[in-house]
């Protein structure tokens, strides 16, 4: 249980992202935050690098909807602090703790609280100069679970994570057969938003089509950490994984194209990240052949000369001029199902 929220254990597959506002600028994490949550995000972690970070905690989980989790490297103070001021789960790699006595005082706070460690391996990162594979990979997992599991703590989540899909992709399957424990998946500096969610969908999505995986982050590197969101979305709408989302189809352009419905596609995906039922919207190109190429959608338009038929399961509901296709098309979207 990561607060409320149940990780593993049944068919849900959670949605994180993790914030890129400094921790102890409790206003703008806040706002970040509650963004990501309307998007769809159900669980975030935060960067804490210092005690300042550490307090933030309190004030932040106080107005936020969803579980918070504290990302923290070495330092186990910071981990105590961060449990004090009411996290929800840590990511530590105990390992990276030198004092035994100092895992075994954090490890006393998380099950007094009932506060879950994810412990998170990467490929770039193992230790003693191992090569990175799958396997060893593994090695460094084991070498932070066993730490946890002779103090009698196995409230643990794993990740494995790697760049090479492939390695990533064999080190969860391994870890699927290995630990008793719910994984987190991710590829690991996947890159910006178009080429690292390809990267991520190969590899998130090869693992939960074998049932592998309980939570899924898609890490890119871009300001706006809802595309990680609207992503995430997409791989497990495509896997039917996930309920109450839109799907949005649209056609490749071509040269019968005569209003802006690039425009109009982006426009609409962008509503409908915010949108909570499972309506198949679809941007057409041109009458000739979009309503019945889209006659499955729920609702979609077709493009003519500055203008659109809308339609609905395949029947033409009206003519639409060019400026106002955004707006009626929200409208149907709106009142769909209603």
């Amino acid at each position: 249980m990561i607060g409320d929220v149940q990780l593993g254990g049944n068919n849900r597959v959670l949605i994180q992202s993790m914030t890129n506002t400094p921790t102890k600028d409790i206003d703008r994490t806040v706002k970040q935050i509650e963004t990501l949550a309307q998007a769809g995000c159900e669980i975030v972690r935060v960067a804490v690098l210092d005690f300042e970070d550490a307090k933030a905690i309190r004030n932040i989980r106080s107005r936020i909807s969803i579980p918070l989790v504290a990302d923290i490297h070495f330092d186990y103070r910071l981990a105590l602090s961060a449990i004090e001021s009411g996290v929800d789960k840590l990511r530590i790699n105990p390992g990276n703790m030198k004092n035994r006595e100092h895992v075994k005082a954090v490890v006393a706070a998380c099950r007094k609280k009932a506060i879950p460690i994810r412990i998170g391996v990467n490929s770039g990162s193992l230790p003693g100069g191992l090569e990175p594979t799958a396997e060893n990979m593994i090695k460094a997992a084991w070498t932070h679970v066993s730490i946890l599991e002779d103090l009698g703590f196995e409230d643990i989540v794993l990740s494995l994570k790697a760049t090479d899909i492939k390695t990533m992709i064999e080190a969860n399957r391994l870890a699927a057969k290995t630990f008793p424990y719910p994984l987190h998946l991710g590829v690991t500096e996947a890159g910006t938003a178009f080429s690292g969610a390809i990267k991520s969908a190969m590899g998130i999505g090869t693992l939960l089509m074998e049932g592998i995986g309980s939570t899924i982050r898609v890490s890119l590197t871009d300001n706006n950490p809802r595309l990680e969101i609207q992503a995430a979305k997409d791989i497990l709408n495509n896997l039917n994984l996930i309920e109450n989302v839109p799907t949005l189809i649209s056609c490749p352009t071509c040269g019968r194209l005569q209003y802006d419905m690039v425009d109009l596609a982006k426009r609409i995906e962008a509503y409908l990240l915010g949108v909570r039922k499972p309506i198949t919207v679809a941007i057409m190109g041109c009458a000739v052949n979009g309503p019945g190429e889209a006659r499955h959608a729920d609702l979609g338009v077709a493009g003519g000369i500055h203008e659109a038929l809308l339609f609905k399961k395949g029947k033409i509901i009206k003519k639409i001029p060019e400026h106002e296709i955004y707006e009626e098309l929200v409208k149907a979207i709106d009142a769909f199902g209603e």
